[in-house]
Formats: C-alpha cells, structure tokens, sequence
C-alpha cells in the first residue's frame, strides 16, 4: 500500500479531511507528521534563510519528520481558491521550497491549484496525481466527490463550535485530540455573565499549540465564551469582509479581515489576532482591522506577533492582562448601568 505523507502545518488545518479521504478512497494510506515540538522548528528553521516566515519553517520542519518514511509527501501549490483573490507567495512555491531545502525526506507530489486558469485546469491536476494509484477515471472522480462530501461535513462541524483539531478528531477518531495542561496563575474575577472573546488570525498559527504556547486552551480555562472564524458562515466572512475593505484580495483573507469584521460589529467583547512575524499580508490585513476595532467599533483589540522566539511568559501575561481588562470594563458597564436605572427610577 501507498503511503502518503501529510505534514501537519499550513494548510492541513483547512485541506486534511480533503486530501485524506481523497487518497484513501484511491486505496493509498495517509501517515501525518507528528504535532510541532522544538525539534521540528529546529530542523525546519535549519534549512532555510532566516528571513522566511515562522509557519513556513515550521513547515519544513514537518517535511523532515515525515522523513523517508513515506512513498512521497503530498504539497499543493496553492495560487487562488476563488477568481481575481491570490495566495501568498509561501503557498505558491512551497512544493519547489521544500524539493530544494529537504534533507533525507521522501519524493515531493504537488499539485497546482489555480481557479483563475478554470476548475477544468484544477480537476486535470488533481487527476495527474490521482493516475498514480488508478488508471481509471470514474474511480478519481468518485475519490474527489467523496472528499468534497467530507470537506462539507468538515465545515459544518466547525460551524457548530469545534475547533479544527476538534473536528478532525470527529471525522477520523484515529487522529484524536489532546490538549496540553494548562496552568492558570492570574487573578479570576467574578462577571454576572461569561465574556466572549473572538480569536482570529489563520488556523496554522491558532491551533499549533506549540508555537503559540497552547492560546485556545489558556483562553478557554478563563471561564470565557471562545469564537474563531471557522465557527463564522461563509456569508458572515463575507459580510464582515465588505465592512472593512469592500471585497478580499488575498487567499484566506476571510479568516483575518472578514472573521475581524463580523465580530467587532457582533458581540464579542474583546478580539484578540494572531499573526507570525515577518507575514506581509497579514501585516497589511491586521493593520485594517486594528484600526477598525479602535475607530469604529470602540472595541477592545489586541494583535500578538509570534515568532520562533515568543516567550511564554510574555505570552500569558499579554493574555491575563487583557482579558483582565476585559472583566473590570464589564463591571464598569455594569455599574454605569445601575446607577442609570437609579436615576431613571429616581
């Protein structure tokens, strides 16, 4: 049996369900990297110039610990997923990035996906690497309708409150998920309701729990209301895509600046981004929505950068602190809304 390689960075927080169901109904076994430990963003950081992005090394590093253990590692070259909206750069290389960096790892398979040259041209792609385990084509086309299926259930999971990891873990139990401990050590404040508390940014730098120190689960031990885009309708991103810029540019655009939109003008009490250093569209994308939370809405913002030299620490006290901050703003409210009731009774 075939063994496919899948690293577990970038895209596989959107596009795994997809892909291993697509190779599994072609009869192919799908093997995915481990989760992210200080190893693998050693070695992925290694192979390439210091100035490339954190989920990108990271990428790399996954790349490597799939190894030679595998008969080839799966990387689409993602261009654009919808016509006249472009991917970074990163997507879009990332087969010939890890061909020239990767050391000791087994043959890379890539894809070309590409909407803007017609869904003919990316169902011919997804075809060339299908006639790898089958030469017949009603068996890849059967293998592409039963992944799209999934992709769907995938998405509504989501839609009902569960995180990617989550979800993943619903669609394949084999694949279960297990969230690192979490130790609280702030100072917990009594709210006469739970706040909700909106996380955006991309799924590779939400839920890798190494590089942002385990964020979700800290989040989610303060008692809060947890949101994140994938939690958000397709027609949600698109509204909150049109508040703030009219209409999307780049690829996956709606997990930044359309998840940003809905919730600020939802209602989420605090909104927090996640971004990685050195990010040249999410560097322009959060800037809108920084200036949007402060200026429009009045809502309370904060953007954290991370990069492979994020402290822990420094993490957690940014986190406290403003959901903290959160709290007194809502007694605040809460207060100016009693003496307000006696004034009125008054």
């Amino acid at each position: 049996m075939i063994k496919v390689g899948i690293p577990r960075a970038l895209l596989y927080y959107q596009q795994y369900p997809l892909w291993r169901t697509f190779f599994e109904e072609l009869g192919a076994e799908t093997v995915t990297s481990p989760k992210t430990t200080r190893s693998i963003l050693a070695i992925g950081a290694s192979q390439v110039v210091a100035e490339t992005c954190l989920p990108t090394k990271i990428f790399c590093g996954h790349c490597a610990a799939l190894g030679s253990g595998v008969d080839f590692i799966f990387i689409p070259s993602v261009k654009s997923v919808e016509p006249q909206v472009y991917n970074c750069s990163k997507f879009v290389g990332l087969p010939d990035l890890v061909r020239q960096t990767g050391k000791e790892i087994a043959p890379v398979v890539d894809i070309e996906v590409n909407v803007n040259l017609g869904l003919r041209k990316v169902r011919e792609e997804v075809h060339r690497v299908g006639r790898r385990f089958t030469r017949l084509p009603w068996k890849i086309d059967h293998a592409l309708d039963r992944a799209f299926n999934v992709d769907q259930e995938y998405q509504a999971l989501m839609r009902t409150g569960l995180t990617p990891p989550e979800a993943v873990e619903r669609l394949f139990p084999d694949q279960p998920y297990q969230p690192s401990a979490v130790r609280l050590t702030g100072a917990r404040f009594a709210s006469p309701r739970p706040l909700t508390v909106a996380l955006i940014g991309h799924p590779y730098n939400i839920y890798d729990e190494f590089v942002n120190h385990n964020m979700v689960g800290r989040l989610r031990a303060m008692d809060l209301r947890l949101v994140t885009p994938e939690m958000i309708s397709l027609e949600g991103l698109n509204e909150g895509i049109t508040a703030l810029v009219g209409k999307p540019y780049f690829t996956y655009e709606r997990e930044v600046v359309g998840a940003g939109g809905y919730y600020l003008a939802g209602d989420a009490d605090g909104v927090i981004s996640v971004v990685a250093f050195g990010c040249g569209p999410d560097s322009l994308m959060i800037d809108l929505v920084t200036r949007a939370g402060h200026r429009q809405y009045r809502k309370p913002f904060m953007n954290i950068t991370i990069d492979e030299h994020t402290a822990e620490a420094g993490m957690v006290t940014r986190l406290e602190a403003f959901v903290d901050m959160l709290h007194r703003r809502q007694a605040r409210q809460s207060k100016d809304g009693d003496n307000s009731a006696c004034l009125s009774r008054n």
